[in-house]
């Protein structure tokens, strides 16, 4: 799901750490519509951000860092270390990171290129229409640390005050209606988006929320009883600083109602089932469908009930939470919603908590030792209020029009080589087939920026007052949004900003899309050796396409509409496939956290994207090179050097608290496992570097994985 200002304030509360490096995030949307498998004219001389360019690294003079491989590792080992071995060796993850690798490398050229350009805005009138004023308005107001300081939890007063006034369910009810236009906590989420089977048209979804720890897993399980009784601990400091009456009673009862919530909770792997998580409701018939919660003005409060109906996601979910909310006193329900409106606001306000946050968030839940710098935060904060606007100067600087061609070329190579996999398929039907091909010739592709950029002209911001900024920009995106249930699809809207390091798929828009900031080393390098360029963003070209078609993204057809178009026995022979492919992974050990492995359930659409679009990579290179010899550099043919190249993307170091919460509450395999495992399943990898069955990584031909 693309990210946006509804998660604005917890996206801030978790910058401290590093974010997970994923292929997209929109594939991390677990509870949200899983659509996604992840500004203005040039400011006036003087007024814009600054014009000097912070180059992006190149590696090695063909493309890979062969420096950084470690040789007397035998491909059949340990390719991860074959490729990344000695880079692994001689990095340290920076002590404000919770891991490190290609994806955070690329994060933070990012971070430092948009950091030049918000300290060149100049503060100016930000509740006009100059978009350099706005961006100054936010960027310097974060900065100024000493003001945010004296002011101390001041600014979230009022809204603690609203909460002590809630005098029944009704007013808590309302104020949960609220948390996309503020920092408030609700029991249930709601979102506009892309109807799944009505892709022209956007709808508004309902799922399951209220937990603070992550995944209903936390809660249930016996091994993470440390992290809930730190998370306790957590609960009542927050509500300490807030003020707020018992605070060690009411953070026991807070966990015991969030761990009856958990329970609840559907897991993510049934979250993430489509046709489970499209159950169309009128919302006359809420109030019977899950009896107990006041929904009528939950909808009204949240600004969305000139509509009629929506789609609940988790819907045997749904009735067990309005239960708990009945059934909790108001005393207690008062109490969860200070916590979390605290814990949401925390990042934006004095030290003492940002410190808490960051100390239970950042360092005890994912290893992180030190805060980041301030400057780090502000970027996000920056970033997450106006990031299109940032994005107009980003590109200007950062993506030249060349680049956009090269790329043109590339995903048209692979789309092809894609028709050609689909026309080899032994498995599949004609029928099916047929499907296929339509789809994968209604795929649209979105590279480096959008054309048409936001206007923000709207939001009104003020120098000087980070808190009410952030306010204004989340009721700013929310209204932008919610007025959108019932017209028309934007079909030319992005997911994400061009100083992104992301890409992704969209299921109902049937697209692929690649933001400007992924398109250097080691994903690509207009200079390299094309090996290299197929092997890094060829493989990622190739893993958006699969996930058109992989356990969940082909469930949607050409048009993005959600229906079946395979036939049984074809249905059959790819899920056998896909729970082959599900327990290699799962089969991986971590001997750092004994008992934790990778969920095939939740990663395999992700894990199917990788084995895919490697395999479709490969035969676009080979395709490219016309039936020539490709050359042999360094000792490298050229199918050894595309299977470094993708291996070098995946290059990732963890701290063992951050590959916990990645296993727990993450789609994506770990990167360390994503450099190797697809491989396994292609022989050409076995080809390439002699790998025979006396080597670890071997996997006899009869039970390689072959799906795409």
């Amino acid at each position: 799901m693309k990210k946006s200002l509804l998660s604005l304030a917890t996206a801030l509360a978790l910058a401290g750490a590093a974010p997970l490096a994923v292929a997209h995030d929109n594939h991390a949307c677990i509870d949200a519509t899983c659509d996604m498998v992840t500004l203005f004219q040039a400011a006036p001389a003087g007024q814009g951000g600054s014009s000097e360019v912070i180059e992006a690294k190149r590696f090695g003079s063909w493309g890979i860092d062969t420096a950084g491989m470690d040789t007397s590792v035998k491909p059949g080992e340990d390719f991860f270390a074959y490729v990344s071995g000695t880079w692994a060796g001689n990095t340290e993850i920076p002590s404000d990171q919770s891991m490190y690798g290609s994806f955070l490398i690329l994060r933070d050229l990012s971070e430092a290129r948009v950091h030049r350009m918000l300290e060149g805005y100049q503060l100016g009138n930000p509740a006009g229409t100059d978009n350099a004023a706005k961006l100054a308005a936010l960027y310097q107001g974060f900065m100024d640390e000493a003001a945010v300081e004296a002011l101390g939890a001041a600014p979230l007063q009022p809204l603690l005050d609203e909460i002590r006034a809630v005098s029944d369910k009704d007013g808590m009810a309302r104020l949960m209606g609220k948390r996309n236009a503020g920092p408030r906590g609700s029991f249930f989420g709601h979102n506009v988006s892309d109807d799944q089977r009505n892709p022209d048209v956007y709808t508004l979804y309902l799922s399951q929320s209220g937990l603070g720890l992550g995944d209903r897993q936390m809660y249930l399980d016996e091994k993470f009883a440390p992290q809930r009784e730190r998370y306790v601990a957590y609960i009542a400091e927050l509500l300490e600083l807030a003020g707020w009456d018992d605070p060690q009673g009411n953070a026991q009862k807070i966990m015991a109602m969030e761990t009856a919530i958990a329970e609840a909770h559907w897991t993510r792997a049934e979250s993430r089932d489509r046709d489970k998580t499209y159950n169309p409701v009128k919302f006359a018939e809420l109030d019977t469908v899950a009896p107990g919660f006041p929904w009528q003005t939950y909808l009204a409060s949240a600004g969305v009930d000139y509509a009629d109906a929506g789609v609940i996601r988790q819907d045997t979910a749904f009735p067990k939470i309005a239960r708990i909310f009945a059934d909790t006193d108001l005393d207690t329900l008062k109490a969860w919603q200070a916590f979390h409106t605290t814990d949401n606001a925390a990042p934006l306000l004095s030290s003492a908590f940002v410190n808490a946050v960051f100390e239970f968030r950042n360092k005890f839940l994912s290893g992180q030792p030190e805060l980041r710098a301030r400057w780090k935060r502000g970027v996000d904060y920056t970033s997450m209020a106006m990031g299109e606007a940032i994005g107009q100067d980003y590109v200007k600087q950062y993506f030249p029009p060349d680049a956009k061609a090269k790329m043109d070329e590339l995903v048209a190579n692979v789309k092809v080589a894609m028709g050609a996999r689909l026309d080899q398929l032994d498995w599949m039907s004609p029928a099916t087939k047929a499907e296929a091909r339509a789809k994968l010739e209604g795929f649209g592709l979105k590279i480096g920026h959008t054309d048409e950029w936001r206007d923000y002209s709207g939001l009104q911001l003020a120098n000087g007052d980070v808190f009410g900024n952030m306010q204004r920009a989340m009721e700013f995106e929310w209204d932008y949004r919610r007025v959108r249930i019932g017209k028309p699809v934007d079909k030319a809207e992005w997911g994400m900003t061009p100083q992104t390091v992301n890409a992704y798929y969209n299921s109902v828009k049937n697209e692929i899309v690649f933001p400007a900031a992924i398109l250097q080393p080691p994903f690509f390098d207009p200079d390299a050796d094309p090996a290299v360029n197929y092997g890094a963003i060829g493989g990622v070209i190739g893993h958006e396409i699969i996930h058109g078609f992989d356990d969940q993204g082909r469930k949607s057809d050409g048009a993005g509409l959600l229906r079946d178009w395979w036939t049984a026995e074809d249905a059959a022979k790819f899920e056998a496939q896909a729970a082959k492919l599900g327990a290699q992974y799962e089969a991986y050990e971590f001997p750092q956290l004994p008992g934790m492995h990778i969920n095939p359930r939740v990663a395999m659409g992700e894990n199917i994207g990788d084995l895919g679009g490697l395999t479709i990579a490969l035969e676009a290179y080979r395709r490219s090179l016309d039936g020539k010899p490709a050359p042999v550099i360094d000792g490298f043919t050229g199918e050894q050097r595309l299977f470094m190249g993708w291996a070098q993307v995946w290059r990732t170091l963890w701290r063992d608290d951050a590959l916990r919460q990645q296993l727990v509450n993450g789609t994506h395999s770990p990167g360390h496992i994503r450099a190797f495992a697809p491989l396994r399943n292609i022989d050409a990898w076995y080809d390439a570097f002699n790998v025979t069955e006396n080597d670890p990584l071997y996997i006899a031909p009869e039970d390689r994985v072959r799906i795409w």
